[in-house]
């Protein structure tokens, strides 16, 4: 998908950390190899510090809610919350992670125009069914004035580019991987082809003895030297073989793949049309001299692939605008369409937080692997005009359009560079693990419990 970034929406430090009633600590000077010096820290009554990340804290009241919201997110999925060790590491964890990645995009010093984070927090209070005053009103009640609000918007419009430019930037996808996908894709078309296989069997009966077996062998190896010799199989397999089959030649005419003995399959799976397995094959019926008579297309289009042209609102996601705070919104707005009061397109202008929202949501042409999975699939059951229910991807929650499709050839070229989004799109997770742990490596960070510090590293 080329609007969308990849990300993972987050509560970023300085809104956590105020929530808390803490104050976002002020850039550190750096200190010898690579680190920070600690900064002094001065606590709200009440509430203690439990980590100091670079120039950020992550206090006792913030941890406190993120094991909260852990175990909220296992009893949606219907599973059990981790035990209560398990769980406080893990929520340690992703705040500190959190840390690290704002401080850094901080640093890379990208610039976020006023009129962006207009938009952005006119689409949080949307979201939140408010308007900008009880927003306003919202936030002075938990602790936040708007100016800090906007500060913290600003953080993570920040994270998301920088973790999109670096991460992106991180991915290599080689012709060898190329090669080796398009040698799959081949490989996984010839396995799900419709397969006409002829038979020449020579019937082992049960019980037979080592005699009887080798009796029996050596009458299909005879069978398979006759074919091999330039006589015609169905003329063999009319006169030699022990299957119904035999009035036909032997053939069992065209079926699925998977509705035919995977012995079978396997042993035609490198031929070619009109070959001969090269030696008898052993099943328990007895031995079987293949030949491959045809091999279908497996569902290949030889006409090209199918694009589909769509629009989209994406609304973000984070700890002020839940996915379901999001879908409720984005119905409402499916509603206004829907009834006619208001156009998609001019829908998308004022409240898509896309890239692609100036082009009132749309998103061009797109083929089979261009977008991530749980986008494209729902896309793709739409019929043209047709506008989805709400659809969660990693990016938000999506109100889709589909306004038109049309086949078209594919050139190798178009194909490969279709093959290197898709494992781009698949490296994409371990490149962003990697990155995350690269900056914690670099960055300050110092546990403390209680109040006091018990480890830095």
């Amino acid at each position: 998908m080329t609007a969308p970034l990849r990300f993972r929406p987050l509560a970023t430090a300085c809104l956590t950390a105020a929530m808390a009633g803490m104050a976002c600590v002020a850039a550190l000077p750096a200190a010898a190899q690579g680190r920070v010096a600690a900064p002094r820290i001065v606590a709200t009554p009440g509430d203690h510090i439990v980590a100091v990340v670079n120039q950020e804290l992550v206090t006792a009241v913030e941890l406190e809610r993120r094991q909260a919201q852990l175990r909220q997110a296992a009893q949606r999925a219907g599973q059990p919350a981790p035990a209560p060790a398990e769980l406080r590491r893990e929520a340690l964890d992703s705040l500190i992670e959190e840390r690290v990645i704002v401080t850094h995009a901080r640093e890379q010093g990208w610039r976020i125009d006023d009129g962006e984070l207009d938009r952005a927090v006119q689409s949080v209070a949307a979201q939140n069914q408010l308007t900008l005053e009880q927003l306003r009103q919202r936030l002075q009640a938990e602790g936040m004035d708007m100016v800090r609000f906007r500060g913290n918007l600003r953080d993570q419009i920040a994270v998301e580019r920088t973790r999109e430019r670096e991460v992106v930037d991180r991915i290599v996808v080689s012709d060898e991987d190329i090669d080796r996908a398009l040698a799959a894709e081949r490989d996984a078309a010839r396995g799900n082809a419709d397969l006409n296989i002829a038979q020449i069997l020579v019937r082992v009966p049960d019980g037979a003895d080592a005699a009887v077996v080798a009796e029996r062998r050596a009458v299909a190896e005879r069978a398979l030297a006759r074919v091999r010799a330039g006589e015609a199989f169905d003329v063999v397999a009319r006169e030699l073989s022990d299957d119904s089959s035999r009035e036909r030649g032997g053939e069992l005419g065209l079926r699925p793949a998977d509705r035919l003995p995977d012995l079978f399959v396997d042993t035609v799976r490198t031929l070619d049309a009109g070959q001969v397995a090269t030696a008898p094959v052993r099943s328990g019926a007895g031995f079987h001299v293949l030949k491959l008579v045809q091999r279908g297309d497996g569902g290949s289009d030889p006409g090209g692939v199918v694009e589909t042209r769509a629009r989209h609102i994406l609304l973000r996601t984070s700890d002020q605008a839940s996915p379901e705070q999001a879908a409720r919104r984005l119905l409402q707005l499916k509603r206004i369409i829907e009834t006619g009061e208001r156009r998609f397109e001019d829908v998308a202008r004022e409240f898509s937080e896309d890239g692609s929202a100036a082009a009132g949501g749309d998103l061009g042409w797109f083929g089979p692997g261009m977008m991530v999975p749980e986008f494209e699939q729902p896309a793709m059951r739409l019929a043209p005009n047709q506008i989805s229910e709400p659809v969660a991807s990693r990016f938000g929650v999506h109100l889709i359009q589909v306004l038109e499709r049309r086949r078209v050839a594919i050139e190798p070229a178009q194909k490969r560079e279709q093959l290197r989004n898709v494992l781009r799109e698949r490296k994409f997770q371990q490149s962003f693990e990697e990155w995350v742990t690269e900056l914690r490596a670099r960055a300050y960070i110092e546990l403390r419990e209680g109040g006091q510090a018990t480890a830095a590293r």
